[in-house]
């Protein structure tokens, strides 16, 4: 079987089991957000933070929620990490210097999981699972509390009343994430991921000296790093180390994880609207840039140019041998296009358009289908945009979801499409401009362009992958990264929840003969048209000076 045809299989049974789970976990997470029984242990954390779940918020007052948990769950974190040398279980390493510990903090409360250390390395046991484990599970139901707000705010009438933050961060994490990844976990482990508390301890010679390795509650923590789309890895190497995923069906199991929720999350937006084709609309417009991205890149790296790639069969260089171009190819595409940030092959190793590739994939908003919580709002957000255009061209007020898209409307839609390119082509910029952050290229020309070009793509859009050719462990990336991530990560969500509440208050609007059909397919075709002019006329330019110069040099 060749390796192309392998590829294609792996495509049919990911989507196979995609297609399987969508519907039951779809409604489970409708049926969640919209209940109003409380478990007791939910009970119970609400009785120790102090509140009341019963008790509805307006916007103002759910971004108050939003914002003051992720504040504490910042500093938490970040003096876990300063205190580590003194804490038991840390293997012996010392506490982490505070721009690492502030970009790591940042890091890992955004949902971005940026690491710009060696996690073996410098991380023990203590920080690794009380700390940025369970900031893998609070960042990702933080981003699916903001999603199902604005879902309200398309749902409701005549109120401004979005819910309870604290009602659906608990429910969130209780009911759907830490169940589905003690499941996860247990795969991962049946397939070889490690699973356990051991210390330092040598494996034998290496290139005449000992190496060593720690374990750790890995298989655990990957599998809410996928879930979640979080991404961050317990090894330096990420989803490329044996440790975390072992073999082809570790990997092809961790793509799943990586897309099963946000593709989900469509069902249960139109359970919660009232709508199923809704909720099709715009699965379809998240599955066909998915899938055309997919095929992209493995036509790009299986492409034979010169006698390296037709002996090895493909550009698999960077590449994980068990894992192959296919294997690696589906990981990056899925990985750029949520927030998740695992990678198991190196991109800054991909031809120059594969590499261009996985960079625009996250400069689409990573919508397709996005992180868990943040795709959904964000693919919202652009299909308010397209109804806006298909508004222009027939002259008439748009509508979406029975609601009237005025110039308050797009004014907050257009604020959230415009935060993050501005993050990313202004530090980039800058960090161009400025002679010592040159210093932290390995490569130079439009190859060391892309390396700091993607950095902050990734850190602004709460990807967190790396092109594994910069040196970001430096006062001025661990602390403007930093930034771009906490900044990129709440901006964003100011202007949802505004968006949620404003809506929340409208009348619907009765459906005529000339309101837009928003579930249909000619609708699908222009969100996705849309999606990728907006995206095209906002990042080409620097496109052109990285990866697309290097992919035309080649």
């Amino acid at each position: 079987m060749s390796s192309q045809i392998a590829g294609v299989l792996q495509l049919i049974a990911l989507i196979a089991a995609l297609a399987l789970a969508y519907r039951p976990l779809g409604d489970y997470m409708a049926r969640v957000y919209s209940s109003e029984k409380h478990y007791k242990p939910e009970k119970w954390i609400y009785k120790v933070i102090g509140a009341d779940p019963a008790a509805e918020m307006r916007w103002p007052a759910y971004l108050r929620g939003v914002l003051a948990f992720s504040a504490v769950s910042v500093l938490f974190l970040y003096l876990m990490q300063r205190v580590q040398g003194s804490l038991p279980g840390s293997l012996g390493f010392s506490s982490i210097d505070p721009d690492q510990a502030f970009n790591t903090a940042a890091s890992f409360v955004a949902n971005t999981n940026w690491q710009s250390y060696y996690g073996e390395q410098a991380m023990g046991h203590v920080v690794q699972t009380g700390g940025l484990a369970v900031q893998n599970f609070l960042s990702a139901a933080v981003g699916m509390a903001v999603a199902v707000a604005l879902v309200r705010g398309f749902a409701r009438s005549r109120t401004g009343e979005l819910g309870n933050f604290w009602a659906d961060l608990v429910r969130g994490t209780v009911r759907i994430l830490i169940p589905v990844s003690v499941i996860g976990a247990i795969v991962l482990v049946a397939c070889g991921a490690i699973q356990n508390f051991s210390g330092i301890h040598q494996v034998g010679q290496f290139m005449g000296g000992t190496q060593e390795w720690n374990g750790g509650a890995v298989a655990s923590q990957e599998a809410i790093k996928e879930l979640g789309t979080n991404g961050g890895g317990y090894f330096n190497a990420n989803s490329a180390h044996p440790f975390e995923n072992p073999n082809p069906l570790s990997n092809l199991f961790e793509v799943f994880l990586i897309l099963l929720i946000p593709f989900a999350l469509t069902r249960a937006f139109g359970r919660m609207v009232g709508s199923l084709k809704q909720g099709y609309a715009i699965l379809g417009a998240m599955a066909v840039i998915w899938i055309g991205f997919v095929a992209l890149m493995m036509w790009t790296e299986f492409a034979h140019r010169g006698p390296a790639f037709e002996v090895a069969g493909g550009a698999m260089e960077g590449k994980e041998t068990r894992f192959g171009i296919a294997g690696s190819s589906l990981f990056a595409v899925s990985t750029t296009l949520t927030s998740t940030g695992a990678v198991n092959s190196f991109h800054s190793s991909y031809t120059g358009f594969g590499g261009g590739i996985t960079m625009l994939g996250m400069q689409l908003g990573e919508i397709a289908p996005g992180g868990v919580g943040s795709g959904l709002y964000g693919m919202l957000i652009m299909a308010i945009i397209a109804v806006f255009i298909a508004g222009l061209m027939v002259g008439r007020t748009p509508e979406y979801l029975g609601k009237k898209i005025g110039t308050l409307q797009i004014k907050l839609a257009a604020c959230y499409i415009l935060i993050t390119p501005a993050l990313v082509l202004g530090f980039t910029a800058v960090a161009m401009a400025l002679p010592t952050p040159g210093d932290s290229m390995t490569n130079s020309g439009a190859h060391g362009f892309s390396e700091i070009l993607y950095a902050y793509t990734s850190g602004a859009n709460n990807n967190g992958s790396a092109f594994a050719g910069l040196n970001a462990d430096t006062q001025w990336f661990n602390t403007t990264i930093g930034i771009a991530m906490l900044l990129g990560r709440f901006l964003p969500i100011v202007f949802v929840l505004a968006l949620a509440g404003s809506l929340a208050e409208q009348k619907p609007v009765p459906e005529t003969a000339g309101t837009l059909r928003t579930d249909k397919p000619l609708y699908t075709g222009l969100l996705v048209g849309t999606i990728l002019i907006i995206t095209g006329l906002t990042y080409f330019p620097a496109l052109a000076l990285g990866p697309l110069a290097e992919g035309l040099a080649s």
